[in-house]
């Protein structure tokens, strides 16, 4: 049981705050560490022209020791390389693209099935785009001769991870219903984000090990997001980890009040086959899914747990009007 002062720093931690996002918005905080280390990596580079040094002595002394090496003997000497990279850019647009497509599909992610899977989804992902990466440019052999001197970074694999996760997780989920009758497939704007990555990495020379990076991404969000479904939580040990560490310097009874608040959800989301469907508020792309399995199917193809979603939709939409 919780004590008073622990129940009142719990409720505390609930108020909605003035900041860029929500304390548990995990794309925000994606976001701003990319975007920072973007900003701290050109700030940087002004400094290394205003004092002479020049585009050679930046990419040997900095570059060369953020972005991650394809040479496994280089990678044991840089081992920080592995965290490092996975949100570093130097190219405006890299940046751009991957923060666009990174606020898009973890926004989707968190909505459906809250924040527990964007940093584990992006970590393991990066982390085994990275293996991909390593693997093929020292196994295959027209990339082989490249790995001595070869290495990349950015938030790619990471961003294909979420992808791949939200289109496991809801294909289905319709996003923009301004724009089109029902909104947007979420399986349309992930091929049209395929699409375009793929021809950016056709038509520029020397990219295609990106393949690579971005398949390793693709296949964890996949894998992940399977598992996920079937009750099995691969980011439940990272999500303690990073708890722990983040409140290292909090008060006890906030530590206290917030893990409680952690397990409660854990434990709701292992008593529930489908962990993205919400108590309460019916999500519009759940409603939509709905009535197109009326159209199609028939109400007595409906599960009890769907008619009763159905049921509470309409009564919320009653309250409404």
């Amino acid at each position: 049981m919780l004590n008073a002062s622990a129940m009142q720093v719990a409720e505390k931690e609930r108020l909605p705050r003035l900041s860029l996002g929500e304390e548990k918005n995990m794309v925000t905080q994606l976001l701003l560490l990319n975007i920072t280390v973007f900003i701290l990596l050109q700030f940087t580079r002004v400094i290394y022209m205003m004092e002479g040094f020049g585009p050679a002595s930046f990419d040997q002394d900095i570059l060369n020791n953020t972005m991650l090496p394809a040479a496994p003997a280089q990678l044991l000497n840089k081992p920080w390389t592995l965290l490092l990279a996975m949100f570093a850019h130097i190219n405006i647009w890299d940046i751009f693209s991957n923060m666009i497509w990174l606020f898009c599909f973890g926004t989707l992610m968190q909505n459906i099935s809250g924040p527990q899977t964007i940093v584990p989804l992006y970590l393991f992902g990066s982390l085994t785009g990275m293996v991909f990466y390593i693997t093929g440019m020292n196994l295959i052999p027209e990339l082989k001769p490249l790995a001595p001197s070869a290495s990349i970074m950015g938030a790619g694999a990471g961003v294909m991870a979420l992808a791949a996760g939200v289109t496991t997780m809801a294909p289905k989920a319709r996003v923009f219903p301004l724009l089109l009758k029902g909104g947007i497939p979420v399986w349309i704007i992930t091929l049209i984000f395929l699409i375009l990555h793929g021809t950016a990495i056709f038509t520029a020379a020397g990219s295609h090990a990106n393949i690579l990076y971005l398949t390793g991404g693709a296949f964890t969000g996949y894998l992940f997001i399977s598992r996920f479904k079937r009750g099995h939580n691969w980011g439940g040990g990272l999500n303690r980890l990073l708890f722990n560490i983040s409140h290292v310097f909090h008060p006890k009874a906030a530590k206290q009040a917030t893990a409680v608040e952690v397990e409660e959800q854990k434990s709701g989301f292992r008593n529930n086959p489908h962990p993205f469907t919400r108590v309460g508020s019916v999500p519009e792309h759940k409603l939509n899914e709905l009535l197109d399995k009326i159209s199609e199917q028939g109400m007595n193809a409906l599960s009890p747990e769907e008619k009763e979603t159905l049921l509470r939709a309409s009564r919320e939409r009653g309250e409404e009007i």
